[in-house]
Parts: structure tokens; C-alpha cells; sequence
């Protein structure tokens, strides 16, 4: 079509050339599904107080539960919340020694259920019901969102400390998380973690699991 300017215009080009792909956000019960199975962490830890940097890394097996799973209802119960309430959970297991520990004895490893209760119906924004908290080993309820990168946020207050942590997919074998610890008023810790996915009959060898380069998180899945 031609503009009474001389110009020739093309409205459907333009148009097509203005619409973007419409991006499906994911859920927190989907970020629980896509975090299933075995993880290796590599972590840089940075204690703030001791102004010294530790590095190592840890397993961790992630189990996604449904709904209506016996773990689920049963921190629902714990926390006096209504099981109907909630979308899904996770079973979770660790194990690693910190680089500080003092001997070889000195192992960390642990286990708990995580329980997905959404403020919103969109199931991105709610409560998240823990068996124990990983600062303090006690029934915690912490906040949780997604951000507008697929980014899930944790955030726990403890009576003497508070957690921020931060997981997100760079892709499905790959997942990265930030977190920070404050204590007394002040941060105590700062950590960055790069976790892949392995297969669950990977071992490591003597040569990669030692004590100096492995270490326990008091924070995160």
C-alpha cells in the first residue's frame, strides 16, 4: 500500500515485527519437579566476620512430593496448616564435611520436607513450611516468590539470624544459587553455588573427595 507521503507500507510486517513470544512462567510446585534428583554443589563461601573464603562442594538428592504426599500433610499439620492448602513440597537429603571441621569425624549430613502453601493463585508467592531450618534446627515457616526470570527466592527469619537465597536454571542440568546470612545485625556469610546434575551412580574418587575441598551448607537445598 502505498502512503500519500510516496512511501510504501506494510502493516502486517510491522505488526508481526512487534509481537513477542509470550513467555509461560513457571510455578513454585514446577521449580520443585525441574530441581528432582542427584546435585553436585561447588561452592564459594565468604565469611565476612573472619574476612576468609572457603570453597568445596556437597550432594544432595531432591525428591519432589505431590500434594496429597504423607511428608507434605504431615508438616502441615506440624505448622496448624490445612493440608488442602498446599501445592507440593520436596523431600531433601545432603551430605559433606565443611573445609573448618576439626577431624575427619566431624561429618554433616541431614534431611528434611519442604511444603509449598501459595498466597496467590498463580502458586508463585506463598509460605514455605519446613520440617527444620538449616540456621537453626527447629519447624520453620519462610516466604518464598518467583521472579520475573523464573528466579526462586527464599527468605527465613530466624530468632537470631535471617536467610536470603536465590535459585534459578541456567539450564536443566544447571542450577545456580546465591545466598547471604545476617546475624546481629550484620552479614555473617556470602555464598554462590553452581550445582549439575549427575547421575546417581557417580562416585567420587579419592582424589576429588577429600576433606580440604569439601564442606557442608548450614544453608540451602
Amino acid at each position: 500500500m502505498i502512503n500519500p507521503m510516496g512511501g510504501i507500507d506494510f502493516p502486517c510486517i510491522a505488526t508481526e515485527l512487534h509481537l513477542t513470544e509470550t513467555h509461560l512462567l513457571m510455578n513454585a510446585a514446577e521449580f520443585f519437579q525441574q530441581s528432582a534428583g542427584q546435585w553436585r554443589s561447588l561452592r564459594t563461601t565468604h565469611h565476612l566476620a573472619f574476612r576468609r573464603t572457603e570453597k568445596g562442594e556437597s550432594e544432595i538428592s531432591v525428591e519432589a512430593l505431590a500434594a496429597d504426599h504423607p511428608k507434605v500433610i504431615e508438616i502441615c499439620q506440624l505448622h496448624q496448616i490445612d493440608p488442602t492448602t498446599a501445592i507440593g513440597g520436596a523431600f531433601v537429603q545432603w551430605a559433606g564435611t565443611m573445609a573448618w571441621d576439626k577431624n575427619e569425624d566431624e561429618n554433616h549430613t541431614g534431611s528434611t520436607v519442604f511444603a509449598l502453601v501459595p498466597d496467590d493463585g498463580a502458586h508463585r508467592r506463598g509460605k514455605m513450611l519446613r520440617e527444620r531450618g538449616y540456621a537453626e534446627i527447629v519447624p520453620v515457616v519462610g516466604q518464598f516468590h518467583m521472579d520475573d526470570q523464573d528466579g526462586l527466592i527464599l527468605v527465613t527469619e530466624y530468632e537470631t539470624m535471617s536467610s536470603v537465597e536465590r535459585f534459578w536454571f541456567a539450564s536443566p542440568s544447571l542450577r545456580l544459587r546465591t545466598s547471604t546470612v545476617k546475624r546481629f545485625g550484620g552479614f555473617s556469610t556470602a555464598t554462590f553455588c553452581t550445582e549439575f546434575r549427575v547421575d546417581p551412580d557417580t562416585q567420587l574418587s579419592d582424589a576429588e573427595a577429600t576433606p580440604s575441598s569439601e564442606f557442608y551448607s548450614l544453608l540451602g537445598w
